[in-house]
């Protein structure tokens, strides 16, 4: 008997073209009851005058005194007698009776104004007059733009939202203007957002083959995710979400009493990431430390992490003595002998995947397992190494950055704008995923991620939203979940509760908690140089 096939599971293409026949289905769907609508539009008038008619008979029948009835039933009675008996009286009264129901029952919904009104014609030509200076030329022929022409011809598309702001603008500007330099940009830029309202975020979207600029006003993204589990694989981290523009996966989470889908920003570490190190930079107050706190709670479902807190405030004190924590160091010894140990362990880490490799054996499950290496604000630790006569504690970050991404290794920095300059050109080379956090200006958001946001920023954010940028990839708005301190006397009761519901049960007592160096593999002694330059990187 022959074998019948087993029923194959549905690849990634499979489930598009799933989707896809849904959508259409649903279009189609869509498009036939619309269709039925249009068709059966005379009949639902005159149902809905009928009602409305009926409805006006009861209220006048229960409006009448009880003296009044009678006298007024007899009328009718004597009315529909009458008509009764002239010649076609009953079919004129049907066809008096369905006019004044299709009367009654037409639609009354005043139509929508076409065009735009005064005031938002007067927002138009005034963001016009103030385009004509830098798109316009003296030796132009037939300006495009001019002192008092009309605006109706730059603009292809406008819309208005329920305040009467500009929501979207499409705007034609001349072959000569030098949409190619970033300079001739941000003014343009900086002028719509100032005549467009700068309690916005705006998205600029360039076609310089057209000759054409589309600027959206973006909803602001939502700031009150709680933190919880997210549905993702061994190896994935959220950063945050983002745009539903931007990405095309979205995360079912609970956001309230629903359950909504929201476009995350996932971060892929790993022995095959090309992103295997982050950089956050951001101003104080801007979300840096919940960032790392939401990324050492997703990485402890498969990995240990190491936490070295430079600043000192006890950002992470929920995490001492957790299962997977392998320590919380605040002072400068604790951090510069966990450092230590963790380039010790990726040196160990490498020799035992090189020799499982060369004997054709998997590595040990003791390096694939990963580890994450969170240092909040080392400037600290190298100015009081500086004071002190010790070497900064960067360079221990050294190893894990170069070799972190064979050994299974993902380091973490957070560091502050006004100390940037401190960091270490490790620090700076190896941490391909970058972001931004809190206002700050678009010179130096280039400069963390190597590309303009395509976005415009506010004066005023709310903690935890920026920008991030994933090796050579796009710019996405971002904003980190709701992770705050549980131990902090301005975190909510839900909020607290939410944050300790994730983390790990504590399995060693706060005073009795081991150092880094009281793990088995941190007196490991030290890699000969050839065997590091025998594994690649």
């Amino acid at each position: 008997m022959a074998r019948r096939p087993l029923p194959r599971i549905l690849s990634k293409d499979s489930a598009q073209i799933a989707r896809t026949q849904i959508a259409r289905s649903r279009e189609l769907a869509r498009t036939a009851a619309d269709s039925a609508t249009d068709v059966l539009q005379p009949l639902i008038t005159v149902t809905r005058g009928l009602r409305l008619l009926a409805s006006a008979g009861r209220r006048r029948w229960a409006d009448t005194p009880k003296d009044r009835r009678g006298p007024l039933l007899f009328f009718t009675a004597s009315m529909v007698l009458i008509v009764a008996l002239m010649p076609y009286g009953p079919l004129l009264a049907v066809i008096a009776v369905m006019a004044a129901a299709a009367w009654h029952g037409r639609d009354r919904t005043p139509s929508a104004p076409q065009g735009p009104d005064e005031s938002q014609t007067q927002r138009l030509q005034a963001l016009y007059e103030a385009l004509v200076p830098y798109f316009s030329s003296s030796d132009d022929p037939a300006p495009l733009y001019a002192h008092g022409g009309e605006w109706e011809k730059a603009y292809a598309a406008h819309e208005f939202d329920d305040a009467g702001r500009i929501a979207h603008l499409v705007i034609r500007y001349p072959a000569y203007f030098t949409d190619g330099e970033p300079a001739a940009r941000a003014r343009i830029e900086q002028l719509l957002t100032a005549k467009a309202g700068r309690s916005r975020e705006y998205h600029f979207a360039w076609e310089e083959e057209g000759n054409q600029l589309t600027v959206n006003a973006l909803p602001p993204l939502p700031a009150d995710i709680p933190a919880q589990r997210f549905v993702t694989a061994p190896g994935e981290t959220v950063l945050g979400f983002t745009d539903p523009s931007e990405v095309q996966r979205t995360l079912p989470l609970s956001y309230g009493e629903e359950r909504v889908d929201v476009p995350p920003v996932v971060w892929r570490t790993g022995i095959r990431s090309t992103e295997p190190h982050l950089l956050a930079m951001g101003h104080p107050g801007s979300g840096t430390s919940t960032l790392l706190r939401s990324v050492a709670i997703q990485a402890l479902q498969y990995g240990d992490v190491l936490i070295v807190d430079g600043g000192g405030t006890g950002e992470y004190a929920c995490l001492t003595g957790r299962d997977a924590v392998l320590a919380v160091e605040c002072a400068l010894p604790g951090a510069l002998a966990s450092l230590e140990w963790a380039a010790r362990e990726t040196e160990r880490r490498l020799i035992a995947i090189n020799l499982a490799r060369q004997a054709g054996d998997p590595p040990p499950p003791d390096t694939r397992r990963p580890l994450w290496i969170l240092v909040d604000r080392p400037s600290v630790f190298a100015h009081l190494a500086l004071a002190d006569g010790r070497k900064d504690p960067q360079t221990l970050l050294q190893v894990p950055l170069r070799h972190g991404r064979a050994a299974n290794v993902t380091v973490v920095v957070a560091e502050q704008f006004d100390s940037a300059e401190v960091l270490a050109d490790a620090v700076r080379q190896h941490t391909r995923a970058r972001v931004v956090l809190g206002s700050a200006a678009p010179e130096q958001v280039e400069a963390v991620l190597g590309a303009p946001p395509h976005t415009t920023s506010m004066a005023h954010v709310p903690p935890g939203r920026g920008y991030a940028r994933l090796g050579s990839g796009p710019v996405h708005r971002l904003q980190v979940p709701r992770t705050p301190d549980p131990y902090d006397d301005a975190t909510s009761d839900a909020d607290r509760q939410a944050v300790l519901e994730l983390l790990p049960p504590r399995t060693t007592a706060v005073e009795e908690e081991p150092t880094a160096l009281s793990k088995p593999t941190a007196v490991k002694a030290p890699v000969p140089a050839e065997a590091l330059a025998a594994e690649p990187s």
